[in-house]
């Protein structure tokens, strides 16, 4: 039987999994979750699975019926391959649940063209991977099988279920551009987004450089649109560019808090606002400059800029004038229009927004430039909120060439499973492999259709590497999210992970005799970005913390000492190389908490197209750590705040860190609430955005909302660049 005459009617695993989620004896049924996942292994995937007699007849019919490229398996001589294989099956992988097998195999094992059999297995998904980043290097890839197969590292989804295939779309999770105040560029944007948004992942875009509406044009009065007609056209755009059929093509628009538009801006995403403004799939996201918490804090008026002008003034973009530097100066100047509106009205107005629908993102581009240490400046970000790299401006004339190629911004994610990977015999030598599988991403990934990004892409060979499980490896080793212990972990192992991959791009760049661009001019190259780290131990201090990073090497004073003399010896390849981006459905084939966040509920239930409900225990759940499961949603935001806080400290970009709120907040769960209304109100997302910023975050990601009526609004997961 194929799968096209499966009858889902007489399947048991749909029904075995409904029974996890109700209760006997008072218990949750765990036992029902492994009765699923065995049932459908046996009824759904061992009878449909396509056999082969050898491995090279299998590769043949790969390659005759367009499944596999031929070059990169051409690469290794079948002897090898044969012993890839072989040690895969050695290693007798196993789901961990229903859900990570049935999420695998509807969405990611690749099918015969007629969907009736499946053509992939997890090892095969896994050996492809590892055959393809390894580019013919033997040793990398069994390295690399080696990581996936114990699930420590996790390519997201774009390059994990691409790589090797013969037909497919990219590799490349996200992108960001930004666009200058003329119309060359704005239809250079426009054409950039179409292109990038059908390649693959999301794309960012800044227009924070474009004048206002009701601006003067070639000094006609009240001729510039602003920025909101643009916006329409972006979405439009990624509506039309679909990557053929597989998804809607996906962006963000980010515009500076202090620009004159950016109360309409705020209204596109109202529930009552005009159809003519209103944008239903664009994602919005705010760059806020320290100034502005400033003002909000002295509550004083504030004023808007006008982009042309400033430019004028400062001879260079809106997006690259320091706010908070200049602010006084900018106030004080006449010859830059401004308008005057009260900082606290507007600091009230993006909460409800965020009450309201999730939106928009904050990007603290401060604090982001402050701990940046390569050349250049930060103005934006990408469609999920976690990238954060220099970008520099184009220019682009009448026949839309470049006059001065600017550069900006692609990225290749990928996560370590945090509760696999304190499993690892060997720390240094797993980031090192998940650097360079990474590496090689950047290095293979074809994108001179937008010059730019290509540009960028060269001079920077950035990845992002980050992490999800966190809140199972908690729950699992009995501690509280965001207790002591908690926080000391986070610290001790994003500190390693930060020193390992620093080692990495380093050993890269000897290999390699190639740094990133304007290395010398950073801050791993003059010793600066090394001094917090000769200066303090780092290592863990609690007990419990202690014993769980026994077997490993932590790096001490001494050792960053001596990276930091390798590093201005060597270089570093890598101008970027961590973001903790958010983790869909990935995470679920992982068996792992998604990226840093607590958990939404003990048990999970998603509704999957036209099959129903399907139930997801949290991972590693059971009677003696259901107490460390706490729901995001009666979890004090604060606690999540200073977990990421922890790990930010070791991050070179940023993290989407997502809020979540009910509309009727537990009792005591925030002492401002003490003798107050328990609904939750716009001044308790100002207090926690507030809390954010004091604590050196970033970035924060949606404001997710459960409602009385048992709804989640703010919920718009980005399938485009998470992993």
């Amino acid at each position: 039987m194929s799968l096209k005459e499966l009858d889902l009617e007489n399947v048991t695993y749909f029904d075995l999994n409904n029974q996890v989620n109700i209760p006997k004896n008072n218990e949750i049924q765990l036992d029902k979750d492994q009765e699923a996942l065995n049932a459908f292994l046996d009824e759904n995937v061992l009878p449909n699975v396509k056999h082969f007699d050898s491995m090279q007849e299998r590769l043949n019919w790969m390659f005759d019926h367009r499944f596999l490229e031929r070059e990169f398996i051409q690469k290794y001589n079948l002897a090898f391959i044969e012993k890839l294989y072989a040690y895969l099956a050695g290693e007798h992988f196993k789901f961990k649940s229903f859900m990570a097998a049935f999420k695998f195999y509807n969405q990611y094992a690749l099918k015969t063209n007629d969907g009736a059999y499946y053509i992939e297995t997890y090892e095969d998904r896994v050996a492809m991977n590892a055959l393809y980043y390894a580019d013919g290097n033997e040793d990398l890839a069994l390295r690399l099988a080696d990581e996936m197969i114990h699930q420590r590292y996790q390519p997201a989804t774009p390059s994990f279920l691409n790589a090797g295939r013969a037909r497919r779309g990219e590799l490349v999770s996200c992108f960001i551009i930004q666009t200058s105040d003329d119309m060359n560029s704005i239809g250079r944007t426009i054409n950039s987004a179409l292109q990038l948004s059908k390649m693959g992942g999301g794309v960012g875009i800044n227009l924070s450089n474009v004048r206002e509406a009701g601006a003067p044009v070639m000094g006609i009065d009240n001729a510039a649109g602003g920025v909101v007609p643009i916006m329409k056209l972006l979405e439009d755009s990624f509506t039309f560019s679909s990557q053929v059929g597989a998804r809607q093509g996906a962006g963000v628009v980010y515009l500076s808090v202090f620009h004159p538009d950016i109360l309409s801006f705020l209204s596109t995403k109202k529930e009552n606002a005009d159809e003519k403004i209103r944008v239903k799939t664009l994602s919005l996201g705010l760059t806020v400059p320290d100034k502005f918490y400033e003002l909000v804090k002295q509550n004083e008026v504030m004023y808007l800029f006008s982009p042309d002008d400033v430019e004028k003034v400062y001879q260079q973009p809106f997006n690259y004038v320091d706010i908070t530097a200049e602010y006084d100066n900018m106030v004080a100047n006449d010859k830059i229009r401004k308008q005057r509106i009260d900082a606290r009205s507007l600091e009230e107005e993006i909460s409800k927004l965020q009450q309201e629908s999730g939106y928009p993102y904050i990007i603290n581009i401060d604090t982001a430039n402050r701990t940046n240490p390569v050349p250049g400046k930060i103005v934006s970000s990408n469609l999920c909120s976690e990238i954060l790299q220099v970008q520099t401006p184009s220019e682009i004339d009448n026949e839309q060439h470049y006059t001065k190629l600017g550069s900006d911004i692609s990225c290749n994610l990928g996560s370590i499973n945090i509760v696999n990977m304190m499993n690892t015999n060997d720390f240094g030598e797993s980031v090192d492999t998940m650097v360079r599988a990474l590496t090689f991403v950047s290095d293979s990934s074809n994108l001179d259709v937008v010059p730019s990004i290509d540009l960028g892409n060269k001079e920077k060979h950035a990845i992002g590497l980050g992490a999800m499980g966190l809140a199972a490896y908690f729950a699992q080793n009995k501690m509280y999210y965001g207790d002591e212990e908690a926080l000391d972990f986070t610290s001790t192992f994003f500190m390693m992970l930060n020193y390992y991959s620093i080692k990495s791009s380093m050993n890269i760049a000897k290999e390699r005799h190639e740094t990133f661009y304007q290395f010398d001019q950073s801050g791993y190259a003059d010793g600066t970005y090394f001094e917090k780290y000769v200066q303090k131990n780092w290592t863990p201090k609690t007990d419990k913390v202690v014993k769980a990073f026994a077997d490993f090497d932590v790096p001490t004073e001494q050792d960053w000492a001596q990276l930091k003399e390798d590093v201005a010896k060597y270089g570093m390849y890598n101008a970027y190389r961590h973001a903790i981006a958010p983790t869909g459905s990935i995470s679920y084939v992982n068996d792992a908490t998604a990226s840093l966040l607590p958990i939404v509920n003990k048990i999970e239930e998603r509704q999957e197209g036209m099959i129903g409900k399907v139930y997801y225990p949290a991972p590693g759940l059971s009677n003696e750590t259901m107490p460390y499961y706490v729901s995001a949603y009666d979890t004090d935001m604060r606690k999540v705040i200073d977990v990421y806080a922890a790990a930010q400290e070791h991050i070179d970009q940023g993290m989407a860190l997502t809020l979540f709120m009910r509309s009727t907040l537990p009792e005591h769960l925030y002492e401002w609430k003490n003798n107050r209304t328990n609904k939750m109100t716009t001044r308790d997302l100002t207090i926690l955005r507030n809390y954010a910023f004091n604590k050196g975050i970033k970035s924060l990601y949606y404001v997710r909302t459960f409602t009385d009526d048992n709804q989640e609004s703010g919920v718009n997961e980005c399938e485009s660049c998470s992993i």
